[in-house]
C-alpha cells in the first residue's frame, strides 16, 4: 500500500509541476493533463497547484503507514 501511494503521489507530482511549468512559461505543451481538461479552462494554474499539494498530501500518509 505504501508503494502505492508513493507511486500515486510521484504521478500526480510530475503531472502538477509539468502544469505549473506550462502555465508560467508556456514550454512542455502537452505533458499536463491538466491542460487536456475542458471543464478546468482558466483554471489550469490552479489544479496544478492542488495536484502538487495533492501529491505531498499523498507522500506523507504514505510515510506514515508501516512498511509491512
Amino acid at each position: 500500500m505504501k508503494q502505492l501511494l508513493e507511486g500515486l503521489g510521484l504521478i500526480l507530482l510530475i503531472q502538477g509541476a509539468a502544469g505549473l511549468v506550462h502555465e508560467l512559461t508556456g514550454r512542455l505543451r502537452g505533458w499536463g493533463v491538466v491542460q487536456h481538461l475542458p471543464f478546468a479552462d482558466g483554471y489550469e494554474l490552479y489544479l496544478s497547484i492542488a495536484l502538487i499539494v495533492l501529491a505531498f498530501a499523498l507522500f506523507a500518509a504514505a510515510e506514515s503507514r508501516r512498511s509491512g
